[in-house]
């Protein structure tokens, strides 16, 4: 099994908000550092899922199997309802 290399950080935050987080992670039955390695990994995931899907409707559009139609209406049509 392949290890992960970790590294330590060390991070500066206000002491309620890390008595806080304590509380949280007492009660989650783990720990503040386990916390943030769930935060930061999600952080990344889904700024990753983004960043593919982002790509994946580029390329749609640049291919042309998107189309949008002739605007047959006038801004000012919109509000008339």
């Amino acid at each position: 099994m392949d290890r992960i290399k970790s590294t330590n950080l060390t991070l500066v935050i206000d002491e309620e908000l890390l008595r806080a987080a304590r509380k949280v992670a007492l009660d989650q039955q783990t720990s503040v550092n386990h916390l943030v390695r769930q935060f930061l990994t999600a952080l990344v995931q889904g700024s990753t899922r983004r960043r593919l899907a982002r790509a994946r409707l580029q390329k749609k559009f640049d291919a042309g199997l998107v189309r949008v139609g002739k605007r047959n209406w006038k801004r000012e049509e919109l509000y008339d309802r």
